[in-house]
């Protein structure tokens, strides 16, 4: 009878642990089940720490410095990746260039989903004649393909890192307001909200700490996995001419200049096109884990 009393004194205490464990908590030890997640997340960890500490792990001038002698030379273990046409060691590059093709796609999305999701929450919350003309300006702005929008404002604006932020910023946008105004109006009629309203508080105020943090799962998943979309998108640019332009190192530049090589030099296009390929599907198993997190009808 003891040992039975200690089991089921056990149980309880692991389930009055699991009622205490806050929400992120709880996120953080579901989503560490998916192991496609774990790596994809250790993966995504080791591609930041790199961009971040490119400068203390590797020489800087390996991106610039042009060396005849060693131009055109295969994957070794002096050059990882190999080094290119103008003997500049390849995976130094996709090293740096991840700084470039990171901040794009972060800073891109971060701005998108702030200036849309301000837009979508308004748009749900007032309703009206307000949320009739913000989803029919998004309506004409998702008519246009986003690749194309942005290509159109790169085109005006001149090829460059920033501007290329500018572009992609503008076409995520309506997407991103849609989502959030989705997000919101399953929030918005509930009775915390009422209470909100009825002790005083500001609209902006309820806006930003009773309807928006509610309103976070949807809103986290789809960033993340916008991410890789907004790099691809990018990447896809640069290859055209129209992202940012040489000698700065950028993924989808460097596939553009090693197009001319393919068949004599196959890494030079294939190794930065993997690296493209498995950055940008870490960020898409990454947000399948979280959404699985997230959501409350998978809770165990």
């Amino acid at each position: 009878m003891s040992i039975q009393n200690s089991k089921k004194q056990k149980s309880e205490a692991a389930i009055v642990y699991k009622k205490k464990q806050s929400p992120a908590r709880e996120t953080w030890r579901r989503l560490l089940k998916n192991k496609s997640s774990v790596i994809s997340l250790v993966f995504l960890i080791i591609v930041v720490l790199l961009a971040i500490f490119a400068d203390v792990l590797f020489d800087k001038s390996l991106i610039t410095t042009q060396r005849v002698d060693i131009r055109i030379q295969p994957p070794s273990l002096e050059h990882w990746f190999g080094t290119d046409v103008y003997g500049r060691d390849i995976f130094t590059r996709m090293v740096y260039g991840s700084r470039v093709s990171l901040t794009i796609g972060i800073v891109t999305m971060a701005l998108g989903m702030l200036i849309g999701g301000l837009l979508g929450a308004c748009a749900a919350y007032f309703g009206g004649m307000l949320d009739s003309f913000i989803m029919r300006f998004t309506d004409m702005f998702m008519a246009i393909p986003e690749t194309l929008l942005a290509l159109c404002v790169v085109a005006a604006m001149g090829a460059s890192a920033s501007s290329l932020i500018f572009a992609l910023t503008i076409a995520i946008i309506p997407g991103n307001c849609r989502l959030v105004r989705s997000a919101v109006l399953g929030v918005v009629d509930t009775e915390y909200v009422e209470a909100a309203r009825a002790c005083g508080m500001s609209d902006f105020r309820i806006i930003m700490t009773e309807i928006l943090p509610n309103a976070l799962s949807p809103i986290i998943v789809v960033s993340t996995q916008g991410v890789a979309n907004i790099m691809l998108t990018a990447s896809s640019l640069s290859y055209l001419g129209m992202g940012v332009q040489p000698p700065n190192p950028e993924w989808g530049a460097m596939i553009a200049d090693a197009r001319e090589y393919l068949r004599a030099a196959p890494y030079m296009c294939v190794l930065p096109g993997i690296v493209i390929v498995l950055t940008a599907l870490a960020f898409n198993l990454l947000g399948d884990g979280l959404r699985d997190a997230l959501d409350p009808r998978l809770k165990d």
